[in-house]
């Protein structure tokens, strides 16, 4: 995806019953980066903060991912780069249990969830299935996961994680593939242009 001026994206998460709604993530996306602050209360009812700087090359392969989380007293970072589907810690060491991994998903924002409908191009009723680097914060821990994304209609995808949870969603998209609904977890907040 190619963004020939900034575009600002902005998410309000509802997936804690307790505290929907309370909370945003505000993206800055270019044509090669993306920097997010997000804001929100952890299901324990402790609110943290992630920021994620996010940059990929000139084919729209993610290149580096920086993370970084605050909650309560503590605070985590996290590094990844990727070249070829081979990806590396901050000291450069090899993480081979992410090799193949063809992008990442960062749990949580729905932004991630725009790379494989961007780079896919799926038809109309056509599914795809991917290995990802799946980053769950705060904790910042992050292993592969499979998913699978099917292009329903002009402007919705079903996302699947393909793990024993079985966990769907229909996910409404707009014409630059970014989620505007993601039903239970993320609602986008309409900005004036």
């Amino acid at each position: 995806m190619r963004f020939d001026t900034l575009r600002h994206v902005c998410w309000t998460p509802i997936w804690n019953a307790d505290h929907s709604g309370i909370g945003l993530e505000h993206v800055v996306l270019t044509t090669g980066s993306a920097d997010s602050t997000l804001l929100a209360i952890d299901e324990d009812g402790e609110p943290f903060r992630l920021t994620y700087r996010l940059a990929w090359d000139h084919h729209g392969l993610l290149r580096r991912a920086e993370l970084r989380t605050h909650k309560g007293a503590e605070q985590r970072r996290l590094l990844l780069r990727v070249d070829a589907g081979r990806w590396t810690d901050h000291r450069g060491e090899p993480l081979h249990g992410l090799d193949g991994c063809t992008d990442i998903d960062i749990w949580p924002t729905p932004l991630t969830n725009s790379f494989p409908i961007w780079r896919s191009a799926l038809q109309i009723g056509e599914r795809r299935e991917f290995r990802m680097a799946w980053v769950a914060a705060p904790g910042l821990t992050v292993e592969a996961r499979a998913q699978a994304y099917t292009r329903q209609e002009e402007h919705l995808f079903v996302f699947e994680s393909l793990d024993e949870t079985g966990f769907k969603a229909s996910l409404a998209v707009d014409n630059d593939g970014l989620v505007v609904d993601y039903p239970g977890l993320f609602r986008r907040v309409a900005l004036r242009r």
